[in-house]
């Protein structure tokens, strides 16, 4: 959290729908981390691609903290095009610098996930070990769930999903369409179609959106 004052040339922090850290110069409208460091002194990334299961997405300034981005020993800094694409990834909002939204967000995921059995002052850190089986699949890989294209509707919008047909191609649910993601917006929408689609967005957090708590999106969707 914090300013984060960054390189010229673009690091490999900026991280897409599906989990994974690219780099390109677009920084998004959130930053967050997880859990601890994974870059080297040179702020390359190592063979690692998280540290703990606490993914959060936090705000671009906070108290007016400056730091330099990839810092030797620092937590790894990670980008985020907007709220929706951080869920999708499989993090959660910040508890120290969105704390409003932090407690919104972990009453929605208990109002929509009762089967877990967890009680209102439940650690967040139960929430947090949930989301992780849920983004995490066999070999480090981003889990998913399918549901049928024609059948979307039905998710809540700020849903991520990716057409089984369409090879690293990811859309946001939102406004009745489905909108393009690209590293610097939306590029623009269209109906969902047939066929299958995977979900990018982890169940619980689908659950938890389906439950009240509304994800921001990038103005290139249009206003909430």
């Amino acid at each position: 959290m914090g300013r984060a004052s960054g390189a010229k040339s673009p690091l490999q922090n900026r991280v897409t729908p599906f989990g994974e850290i690219i780099a390109v110069p677009e920084r998004g409208t959130l930053m967050g981390n997880r859990g601890g460091c994974f870059h080297t002194a040179e702020r390359r990334l190592t063979g690692r691609r998280w540290v703990s299961r606490r993914w959060i997405a936090c705000l671009l300034e906070f108290r007016g903290r400056r730091r330099a981005v990839m810092s030797p020993r620092r937590y790894t800094e990670l980008f985020f095009l907007d709220e929706a694409t951080a869920l999708a990834a499989g993090h959660r909002p910040c508890r120290e610098c969105r704390r409003a939204d932090f407690e919104r967000f972990k009453a929605a995921w208990l109002r929509g996930n009762p089967g877990w059995g967890f009680s209102a002052d439940v650690s967040i850190d139960a929430i947090d070990r949930a989301l992780h089986a849920e983004r995490v699949g066999p070999g480090g890989g981003k889990a998913t769930f399918r549901a049928p294209l024609a059948g979307v509707a039905g998710l809540p919008e700020g849903t991520f999903i990716a057409p089984i047909d369409e090879t690293n191609t990811s859309y946001l649910l939102a406004r009745g369409a489905l909108w393009r993601w690209t590293p610097d917006g939306y590029s623009g929408a269209r109906p969902p179609g047939a066929g299958e689609a995977a979900v990018l967005t982890p169940r619980s957090a689908v659950n938890a959106v389906a439950a009240g708590y509304v994800p921001a999106w990038h103005a290139s969707v249009g206003e909430l």
